[in-house]
C-alpha cells in the first residue's frame, strides 16, 4: 500500500493488497459454510415473522443448533492458530526450563482434553440413540455430530500444534511475540 493516501488531483487513493486464502484450512471453510446457513436461516426467519406476519416455527431450533455448530467448528481455528486465551505474564518472570517444561504440560493437557471431549461426546451420542429434535424431524446427533467433528478437528490441531511446539523447541507461551505463522 502506498504511503500517499491523497494524490496530486487531491483525491483519496487507496490500492487493497491482494487477499490471500492459501492458508486458510478446512475446518475455516466449513465453519463459513455453516455461518452462511446461519445467516440465511436468520433472513428467513426475520422475513417469514416480520415481512409475512407467519413465523416459521423450525427457523428458531436451526438457528440455535448452526450457532452450535459455528462454535465448535470455529474452535478449531483457534487451536490451529494457537491463540486461545493464554497467560503469559507469569512465563516471562519464571526460569526458561520451568516455562518450557509447562508449555509441554500445556500441550498435554490440552490434547488430553480434547480426548475426552471426543470420547463423552460419542458417549452422549450412543446414549441419546434416535431422539429427534423438538420442533424439527431429525436426530439429534446431527448436532452432536456436528461438535463430535469439532472437538475430533480439535484434537488433530492440537496434536499438530504440540509436534511444532516441540520440533522448534519452544511454545507461544514462552514466546507470545511469536504466532502459529512462524514455523
Amino acid at each position: 500500500m502506498s504511503d500517499k493516501l491523497l494524490g496530486d488531483d487531491g483525491e483519496f487513493h487507496v490500492e487493497d493488497e491482494a487477499v490471500d486464502l492459501s492458508g486458510t484450512t478446512v475446518e475455516a471453510w466449513i465453519a463459513l459454510g455453516i455461518f452462511w446457513l446461519l445467516g440465511l436461516t436468520v433472513l428467513y426467519q426475520f422475513v417469514t415473522r416480520y415481512v409475512l406476519n407467519d413465523s416459521a416455527a423450525w427457523t428458531e431450533e436451526i438457528a440455535r443448533y448452526l450457532l452450535v455448530g459455528v462454535v465448535f467448528v470455529g474452535a478449531a481455528i483457534g487451536v490451529v492458530k494457537n491463540n486461545h486465551i493464554q497467560v503469559d505474564f507469569f512465563y516471562r518472570h519464571m526460569p526458561p526450563a520451568l516455562g518450557r517444561a509447562l508449555g509441554l504440560l500445556v500441550d498435554l493437557l490440552r490434547t488430553l482434553f480434547f480426548v475426552a471431549a471426543v470420547v463423552m461426546t460419542v458417549q452422549m451420542m450412543r446414549k441419546i440413540g434416535s431422539s429427534s429434535m423438538t420442533i424439527v424431524d431429525l436426530p439429534m446427533n446431527v448436532v452432536y455430530g456436528v461438535c463430535l467433528f469439532g472437538f475430533a478437528a480439535m484434537l488433530v490441531r492440537s496434536i499438530q500444534v504440540s509436534v511444532l511446539h516441540l520440533r522448534r523447541g519452544y511454545c507461544v507461551l514462552e514466546r507470545p511475540e511469536t504466532t502459529m505463522a512462524d514455523r
